[in-house]
Formats: structure tokens, sequence, C-alpha cells
């Protein structure tokens, strides 16, 4: 990234400019498919979303954040990742709870097998 130390000011906005766009139209793709509950999708595009943020403390200069248009930007993400980690923890919590009765369904069916064989004695 040495090239980035020789660019102006308005190319480094023009570059976070850009790459903050990205970011806030991934961070709404994340909120479409969390609400979808397309986990998959989801765990697909984070690493794309860090991969924004990488580029982004690359940058030589981060003067443009005290520009209003960057401090707009920043509250709408912070909003919806807000929004983002209640939804996640909410599948996480559900996700848990499924794979807790999941097991004792499974501990429960395996205890019968193992018990119906002593109903079939003749006492």
């Amino acid at each position: 990234m040495a090239e980035n130390q020789n660019i102006s000011a308005e190319e480094v906005t023009a570059q976070a400019r850009t790459l903050w766009q990205k970011y806030l139209s991934l961070t709404k793709d994340l909120l479409k498919f969390i609400d979808k509950q397309d986990i998959e999708t989801f765990l697909e595009l984070v690493p794309q979303r860090t991969g924004l943020i990488e580029k982004l403390e690359a940058l030589p200069s981060k003067e443009y954040r005290k520009l209003e248009e960057f401090k707009a930007i920043a509250e709408e993400i912070k909003t919806l990742d807000k929004e983002i980690m209640y939804k996640a923890r909410t599948w996480l919590n559900k996700s848990r709870r499924q794979n807790s009765m999941v097991r004792s369904y499974d501990l429960g069916n395996s205890m019968i097998g193992r018990t119906s064989v002593a109903f079939n004695r003749k006492y």
C-alpha cells in the first residue's frame, strides 16, 4: 500500500467514499439475510465486510472521517449493526435451544430403546 502514501486528500476521500458505500451495502445485505434466516449467505458476507475495513484502515489519512457525509454513513451503519447483532443473538439462542431439544430427544430415544427390553421381560 506504499502507493497510497502519495495520493491527494481528494483521492483518499473518493476511495473512502467508495469503500464506505460498499460497507453500508454489505451491512444492509447482512440484515436482509439474517432476516431471511439465510445464515450461510450471512456468514459468507462477513469476511467481505472485514476486508473493506482493512482497506479503509490502509488509507494514508483518516481526515475524511470529519466530514458530515461520513459521520452520517457511520451512524446509519451503527444503527444497522445493532439490529444485526440483536437478530444474530436471537437466531443463535433459538438455534441452541433447538439443538438442545434434538439432543434430549435423541437421548430419550436411545434410553427408550434400552429400556424397552426390560418391558418385554416376563415377571
